[in-house]
C-alpha cells in the first residue's frame, strides 16, 4: 500500500488507467491488511483505553471513512475498469469527494504507519544486537532530513489547500519528471510517518508517568 500510494497521488503521470487498477489494489490490500490484523478488531471493545489507543482508534476509523469515500467516488468517475457501471452520475460530487479522500487518506495512512513504526525498530534490532550511537545519530539526520524537505515539499504540492478544498482539480506539470513528484510525495509521507512515531513515543512516556 505504501508504495502505492506516492504512484496514486501523481495520477496524471502515471495515466489514468494504472491509477485506476492500483487504487483496486489498494483497496484488496486493506481488505486483506484488516483481515491479518483480526485480533485487533475482535478486541477493539476490550482492555484499557489509553490516549494513544484511543488516537489510534479515531486514525483507523478516518481512514475507513477515506477508503469507502474513495472506492464510492472512483467507481464513479471510472473511465476504464468500471466505465459501464456507476453508483452515481454527480460527478462534480464524487470529483471533490475523490480529492478530499486522496489527500485525507495520504496523510492519515502514512500517520498510521508511523504509529507502528516501532513494530520495525524491533524487527531491525534483532538483526543489530550491538548498539551505535553513531548508527542511531545517523539515522535521526536522516530522519530530520527527510521531515524538513517534507514540509518543503508539502508547501510545494500545496497538499493543505488540497485538504481543505480550497483547490478542487489536481494540476500537474505534464513536463515534470514522475520521479521529482514521487520523491516529494514521499518525503511528504515520511513527515508525517516521523509525526505519527513521535506521537506514539510521546504518549507512551506520558502514560508511563
Amino acid at each position: 500500500m505504501l508504495a502505492a500510494m506516492p504512484l496514486l497521488m501523481a495520477y496524471m503521470l502515471v495515466g489514468e488507467k494504472l491509477h485506476e487498477w492500483l487504487g483496486i489494489g489498494i483497496f484488496i490490500l486493506f481488505i486483506l491488511h484488516h483481515s491479518l490484523n483480526y485480533q485487533w478488531i475482535k478486541n477493539l471493545f476490550r482492555n484499557k483505553y489509553t490516549i494513544s489507543r484511543i488516537i489510534k482508534i479515531i486514525v483507523n476509523v478516518l481512514i475507513l471513512l477515506m477508503i469507502i469515500g474513495l472506492a464510492y467516488s472512483g467507481v464513479t468517475l471510472s473511465r476504464y475498469v468500471f466505465d459501464n457501471f456507476s453508483f452515481s452520475r454527480n460527478y462534480a460530487l464524487a470529483r471533490n469527494l475523490h480529492m478530499l479522500c486522496s489527500y485525507w487518506g495520504f496523510a492519515l495512512m502514512s500517520l498510521h504507519f508511523g504509529f507502528h513504526w516501532d513494530i520495525f525498530l524491533g524487527i531491525a534490532k534483532k538483526f543489530t544486537k550491538n548498539k551505535s550511537v553513531l548508527r542511531t545519530s545517523i539515522l535521526r539526520i536522516l530522519s530530520a532530513g527527510i521531515a524538513a524537505y517534507g514540509i518543503y515539499a508539502f508547501q510545494k504540492r500545496e497538499i493543505g489547500s488540497y485538504m481543505l478544498m480550497k483547490i478542487h482539480f489536481a494540476f500537474f506539470d505534464v513536463n515534470e519528471s514522475l520521479y521529482m513528484v514521487l520523491l516529494d510525495y514521499i518525503s511528504v509521507m515520511g513527515l508525517f510517518s516521523i509525526m505519527g512515531y513521535y506521537i506514539m513515543k510521546i504518549l507512551k512516556t506520558i502514560n508511563k508517568k
